[in-house]
């Protein structure tokens, strides 16, 4: 079974702020997953996607095809009312509306979907954006299934500019 979280560059949190659960200057991960195996991904995300669903900000969505089931995400323990999602969002602009959405401070989380790794340049967009808006931002990337690859086939990367 191949399995990859992969949260990477994080932004500086403060002390308080990590004793609380919640960032106070800003935080961008990425995520690479399996799409064949998606509740491996939920199961990493949900307990963070409920516990921010405790703020009085909203969740954006940002989903390059699929909408939202309004079943899923109450039965994921969502915030029906705090979830909004823009579907069909081309790619080339995921990375621009995630800057505006996690400036703002609307959104306790802004998730987007990519095909591609982020540039330097977009990693330090989001991150002084998430900064700005006391936000988390998270980069769902895929990776497809290759049943002939050899190799290391499951592990759980982190890094942080806390530990580097």
């Amino acid at each position: 079974m191949y399995t990859s979280g992969y949260a990477n560059r994080s932004t500086a949190f403060s002390s308080s702020a990590r004793c609380a659960g919640y960032p106070s200057t800003g935080l961008i991960s990425e995520v690479i997953y399996r799409e064949d195996q998606p509740l491996l991904t939920q199961l990493l995300l949900l307990p963070l996607l409920q516990q921010l669903g405790q703020q009085s900000r909203w969740q954006l969505w940002l989903t390059p095809q699929q909408k939202l089931s309004r079943e899923w995400v109450q039965s994921a323990g969502l915030p029906l009312t705090k979830v909004m999602q823009i579907n069909q969002l081309s790619p080339c602009h995921t990375v621009d509306s995630m800057v505006r959405a996690l400036r703002t401070g609307n959104y306790s989380v802004v998730i987007g979907w990519l095909s591609e790794e982020l540039t330097q340049e977009e990693h330090d967009r989001l991150a002084q954006a998430a900064e700005a808006g006391e936000a988390m931002g998270f980069i769902m990337r895929p990776v497809r299934h290759d049943p002939l690859r050899r190799g290391q086939l499951s592990g759980l990367k982190i890094h942080s500019n806390a530990y580097h």
